[in-house]
């Protein structure tokens, strides 16, 4: 092994994230403290769910029983629902939690499901129709799922969410169908090329693993609507391996490539001067009602939650700050708050990161969608 290379694996998040902005993709690989969210979640919960569904012992079950599937089901989720919370709401950084979006969820499951038994030929059939016999039809076209891909040489690693034999009319196997189950937003035409890279990436380690394999496609499954958008095109195993050269380890960080699609929600901005001297070039738009800030606390009261910050604008480009004669007052509620709090009872007294505010005219509100962070530019890497 070369001196100095430490190994890592491309995986098709982290080659989205390099290709977005490799400073974010080396952020991201700094073992920082990682943010939370509800759409993430909420879809750990489905996939999880509809896991434990396909994996379920119903061998004491007679065949004839129906009625048996939808407080399975929803037993499931309520406790996939309940452990997602307790991992969300340990995670250092996190929103909200958002009780109420279980009903999001419950019809996530639910169309996930009904995708299943349109694969297994059974057509339009409600959930409470469903018998032990006929489930057990479904588990039969499940060949894996929730299985972790690695090429042979350790490399390229991916989540198989689930494999299923495609069936002819006939019910009989005429290759293999690998579905990623998505609980987001379907496409309004045809896959984005991101998604289909995706797909393909996870099709074609399933084929370079299984040298013997039936013919094989890649799907997406999404759940909303219950559509299902196949994936063609050739082979992206080469693009993969010429990526992952690229995304090697570095001491120092990658370049950044300030944008307002690969800045809008990175979730490392406290640590990467990029996007601070992008805002103050021009390059990327502050953003209207919500934006992201650089501040030093001129005063705040504790109790009332009320601020008045003063705007650091970026020296040079890594990350040093000026003084400004732009200030302006904040009104802190909840978890924006109680981060403040802790910054201020910590003693600390340097640049302040805040991110999200809301703007109401001169003065900027914030709350459990925003981040209260210290200013902490990464310039050298902290990878042990």
């Amino acid at each position: 092994m070369e001196e100095g290379f430490t190994a890592h694996q491309l995986s098709p998040s982290s080659w989205n994230r390099y290709e977005d902005c490799p400073r974010k993709y080396w952020l991201s690989r700094q073992r920082l403290p990682r943010k939370a969210s509800m759409p993430a979640a909420m879809g750990t919960a489905v996939h999880n769910s509809v896991e434990d569904l396909c994996n379920l012992d119903l061998s004491d079950r007679e065949n004839s029983e129906a009625g048996w599937l939808p407080p399975t089901s929803k037993a499931v989720l309520d406790r996939h629902w309940s452990l997602e919370r307790d991992i969300f709401l340990a995670t250092p950084r996190h929103p909200r939690w958002k009780d109420e979006m279980i009903t999001k969820a419950h019809d996530g499951l639910v169309g996930a499901l009904n995708i299943l038994f349109s694969k297994s030929n059974m057509g339009k059939v409600g959930l409470s129709e469903v018998t032990v016999g006929q489930w057990k039809q479904v588990q039969d076209i499940v060949l894996a799922n929730e299985g972790t891909l690695v090429s042979e040489c350790g490399r390229l690693m991916g989540r198989l969410d689930l494999l299923v034999s495609d069936l002819d009319e006939n019910g009989k196997s005429r290759g293999w169908i690998v579905a990623d189950l998505k609980t987001g937003n379907p496409p309004k035409q045809k896959l984005n090329e991101k998604v289909s890279r995706q797909l393909r990436f996870y099709r074609d380690l399933l084929k370079e693993i299984n040298p013997d394999h039936p013919p094989v496609y890649a799907e997406g499954w999404y759940s909303s609507n219950q559509t299902v958008h196949r994936a063609d095109g050739p082979s992206i195993l080469d693009d993969a391996f010429a990526a992952w050269e690229g995304m090697r380890f570095t001491e120092e960080p990658l370049e950044g490539t300030p944008g307002e699609v690969q800045c809008g929600f990175c979730e490392w901005k406290a640590w990467c001067p990029v996007w601070w001297t992008a805002r103050r070039d021009g390059i990327l738009p502050p953003g209207s009602m919500f934006r992201d800030e650089v501040v030093s606390t001129v005063r705040f009261d504790p109790e009332s939650g009320a601020a008045l910050f003063e705007r650091m604008p970026p020296i040079g480009v890594d990350g040093e700050l000026g003084h400004s004669d732009h200030r302006f007052g904040a009104i802190l509620r909840d978890q924006a708050l109680d981060q403040m709090r802790e910054l201020m009872d910590s003693g600390y007294d340097g640049a302040i990161f805040l991110g999200s505010v809301r703007v109401d005219g001169k003065i900027v509100h914030l709350g459990d969608w925003c981040e209260v962070l210290p200013w902490t530019p990464l310039l050298k890497s902290v990878r042990e």
